[in-house]
């Protein structure tokens, strides 16, 4: 690395706050060990913690510790399948994005123009935003979206038809918004619904809990169809260290420990020491957090209110619905007319990924009936007819399909059955977005 205008004081501090990272493959019998260790900043831990979000790995025990100055990171990780890693690439990424002094985001938007939207979810919404879109002439290039209790927020990428580059007319951008806008009201979110335009590069899932966090989805009377076990948390002060202790006993997954982190840090916590690990499919994590003023926690109201943030957190991701992939080549008005068969149907989108690679679209939606309850196997089939059987595939089921299929005992499932998501395919998918390999299929 070449610093021509640093003198040597300069270069010697910036050695010293870069990461450093040391991945071990032979420490551990069943999970790769990535080591990290850095002059400690606020966020830190977050910056961490994407990375390996950002590749789709599991972390299945963490220990951090960042007392003093220093701060030092043991993060246990395998692929989705439970494998440790061998790819030289996905080693070199890891390193590379946290051994850099600025760090970056997954992809590049470059070109693009940004979109922020929240408001009232219902039925057939995002048919309509994406309807907006299309008659204004704007193509999608990447998209998320995120409903909870009621509540949506979506931050989408596009560019200008025509040109093929970011939208830079004010007026467009202008009428785009005030269309929007009304989409977004609907008859009854007169004060709540927002658009705007973003200008700033944010970490998209970083954002979205963000946005979420700013609309108060949290404070808001749940409305998920949960049929599963909810997250136990609790909120203590450790008085001897002035820390303030959150429990936290969850359903794991991927990406749980960046949602909680992502969280903390947002709401202007440190984490100071903090200990995750797995076990089945539980995941129990205690955090050691303070202010940023070296303060803990100080009234019952206020770990109400951690709780049920970080509640929050742990729910956006969560879905009864059916995960359906779509991969075909990307056309004008797509997800107009995808999202458009969907409302026709009565499907309810729940979550979405959008995503453009060269002239493919990689698309996937989380869907379920219209009052939130697991969209029927017959109706699924016939949206899939409409759009294209081999375009449109069921890669992943609720449980209360599989409960179903058990009670029912083995029965012999058609072309659209119940396809479980490959693991190796979300991995490859992954590594294709974040220009780690040259193709998916």
């Amino acid at each position: 690395m070449e610093w021509p205008t640093l003198d040597e004081y300069e270069k010697l501090l910036i050695r010293m706050s870069t990461p450093r990272v040391m991945i071990d493959n032979a420490g551990c019998s069943n999970a790769t060990r990535v080591m990290i260790d850095s002059a400690r900043k606020h966020g830190i831990l977050l910056e961490a913690v994407q990375v390996l979000m950002d590749l789709n790995l599991s972390i299945k025990k963490a220990y951090i510790s960042s007392d003093g100055r220093w701060f030092m990171d043991v993060f246990h990780v395998t692929d989705l399948n439970g494998n440790k890693l061998t790819d030289e690439s996905v080693f070199r990424y890891i390193e590379q994005s946290l051994e850099t002094v600025h760090y970056g985001i997954s992809k590049s938007f470059e070109g693009l123009t940004a979109l922020e939207l929240t408001g009232t979810d219902r039925v057939g919404l995002l048919s309509e935003v994406f309807a907006v879109l299309s008659n204004q002439h704007c193509t999608i290039s990447d998209a998320k979206v995120w409903t909870h209790n009621g509540r949506i927020a979506a931050l989408i990428y596009l560019k200008d038809n025509i040109s093929g580059s970011s939208i830079d007319d004010s007026d467009k951008l202008d009428a785009i918004e005030t269309m929007l806008r009304n989409v977004l009201k609907g008859d009854n979110d007169i004060r709540s619904a927002k658009t705007s335009v973003s200008f700033t590069v944010t970490h998209t899932e970083r954002r979205l809990h963000q946005m979420m966090f700013a609309d108060r989805d949290y404070d808001r009377k749940s409305v998920m169809n949960t049929r599963g076990e909810s997250a136990v948390i609790s909120v203590q002060n450790y008085l001897q260290r002035d820390y303030s202790v959150v429990n936290i006993q969850s359903k794991d997954r991927t990406k749980l420990l960046f949602d909680v982190v992502c969280t903390l840090t947002d709401m202007q916590y440190v984490v100071f020491h903090a200990t995750v690990d797995t076990s089945g499919d539980r995941a129990t994590m205690e955090f050691f957090i303070k202010h940023m003023d070296g303060s803990p926690i100080s009234s019952e109201a206020e770990k109400q209110r951690v709780i049920l943030c970080l509640l929050a957190a742990i729910e956006r991701r969560a879905s009864e619905g059916v995960r359906l992939e779509l991969c075909t080549s990307d056309r004008k008005n797509l997800l107009a007319d995808v999202t458009r068969t969907f409302r026709e149907n009565g499907l309810n989108v729940t979550r979405a990924e959008i995503s453009t690679r060269k002239d493919t679209a990689l698309n996937v939606f989380y869907v379920t009936d219209a009052v939130g309850n697991p969209a029927d196997s017959k109706l699924i089939e016939s949206v899939r007819q409409k759009i294209g059987l081999s375009d449109l595939k069921v890669k992943e089921l609720p449980l209360i399909y599989h409960q179903a299929v058990e009670r029912a005992g083995p029965t012999t499932m058609g072309s659209g059955g119940a396809m479980l998501l490959s693991l190796g395919s979300m991995v490859k998918r992954n590594l294709f977005n974040l220009g780690l390999i040259k193709s998916y299929s």
